[in-house]
């Protein structure tokens, strides 16, 4: 019964963290502060577009002229009414497909249509470097999906895989500028990078990056294709802010965790190496820590076979954090994104106590080959320990929890 409790209250946890950078919420929070109320036309693009553009409506109202909207297929809902005309389209992630250079294209035709000079809010979120796209001259669809499934499977960072995204892309990196027009502007941004810095989050659509820094180990038959950098300069009248960020979940959950009369540690270590030496790292700070719970947010990588199983980062971490927590009965370890999804499952990751090996050996094998075979997401299923969200109208990367009771 008290282990039951505990589960209950991580995942309680987790929630108040989702919570408090809903996209509806954050975004109405920074118009409100603001007072802003001009007319306007709304771009959203991301995972979290539909709950973005919701918390812009509810503050905008009837000054909101025109709507394109751009999101993860199966993200949008029946809160979106259908009579008010909005622009709904829904395209491919992880990997992009026709859907991704059809959302572009219909990007570049609904900013030049706009009526000059009336202004744009722009509402953008982790995904968009999948969900939108418009190929640099000479490039292919299934070129950029076979980089795309190269980065992926090599484990590469965020920030590696959309320095070189912006170089193969008509309008990442800042490019987009070339087809906004002469207009006021502004962004609001939901961050799923270290950092926060806007030229990563959906590959900087609206921002320049510093300085050209493609990742050392990418083959030389990919750095041969890709062409030259380029940097457009966005208007010094631009605004934008950051609306939400793993911080402000991280932040959300420490309160909630102390609610329930937990003492919490907030460990400052940014996770975004491999999944699983991330986890067993994670496993011993508990180990070797107080009694209480433990914070961590990041973005982990992994490593893929030829032909991988079904998971993600954040269920191949909680998978490796059950292995090292077996015979450990004192603790429990959740790792999940924040989006509501995790590598190509729709699960947002899993929550792990020392009996899940042994719950799910009887049905799935050994968690060590689930593990090499990255097909933690089957073993999960049979120990009963994913978690399953749905969109939740956010992206703020990942979080971890760890209890030591």
């Amino acid at each position: 019964m008290l282990m039951e409790t505990q589960r209950e209250h991580l995942l309680a946890i987790y929630a108040a963290g989702l919570d408090a950078v809903r996209g509806d919420q954050a975004v109405y929070r920074a118009l409100s502060a603001q007072g802003a109320t001009s007319a306007t036309h709304v771009v959203a693009i991301g995972k979290a577009a539909e709950a973005m553009f919701l918390g812009a409506e509810r503050h905008l109202g009837e000054t909101v002229h025109s709507t394109l909207l751009i999101t993860k297929t199966g993200h949008f809902s029946t809160a979106l009414r259908p009579e008010s005309g909005y622009s709904l389209i829904e395209a491919a992630h992880p990997v992009p497909d026709d859907s991704s250079l059809a959302a572009g294209q219909r990007l570049i035709t609904y900013l030049q249509q706009l009526p000059a000079g009336e202004p744009v809010l722009f509402l953008i979120s982790g995904g968009a470097s999948s969900l939108c796209e418009v190929l640099a001259d000479g490039w292919t669809l299934e070129e950029l999906r076979q980089l795309t499934r190269f980065m992926l499977g090599a484990g590469y960072a965020i920030g590696s895989m959309n320095a070189v995204r912006q170089r193969v892309s008509r309008i990442k990196g800042g490019k987009l500028w070339q087809f906004v027009g002469d207009r006021p502007v502004q962004a609001l941004l939901i961050s799923d990078v270290e950092g926060d810095h806007p030229a990563s989050i959906g590959s900087g659509l609206l921002f320049p990056p510093e300085q050209d820094h493609l990742p050392a180990d990418l083959p030389t038959v990919w750095q041969q294709r890709l062409p030259p950098f380029e940097r457009l300069e966005p208007p010094a009248a631009f605004q934008w802010q950051i609306v939400a960020s793993n911080a402000l979940a991280l932040e959300a959950m420490q309160q909630q965790a102390r609610q329930l009369g937990y003492p919490v540690r907030m460990d400052p270590r940014f996770l975004n190496g491999e999944a699983g030496a991330e986890a067993r790292q994670c496993v011993a700070a508990l180990q070797q820590g107080e009694t209480g719970m433990t914070l961590w947010g990041g973005e982990t990588t992994v490593r893929l076979p030829p032909q991988p199983g079904r998971g993600g980062r954040n269920q191949h971490f909680a998978l490796s954090a059950a292995v090292a927590m077996q015979g450990q009965d004192d603790l429990l370890l959740l790792a999940a994104g924040t989006d509501g999804s995790d590598g190509l499952s729709a699960d947002a990751g899993a929550l792990v106590d020392s009996g899940t090996c042994a719950r799910g050996e009887a049905e799935a094998g050994r968690a060590e080959d689930s593990l090499q075979q990255a097909d933690s997401g089957h073993f999960l299923e049979a120990s009963a320990d994913l978690i399953h969200t749905g969109p939740t109208g956010t992206n703020v990367m990942d979080v971890v929890i760890g209890l030591k009771c």
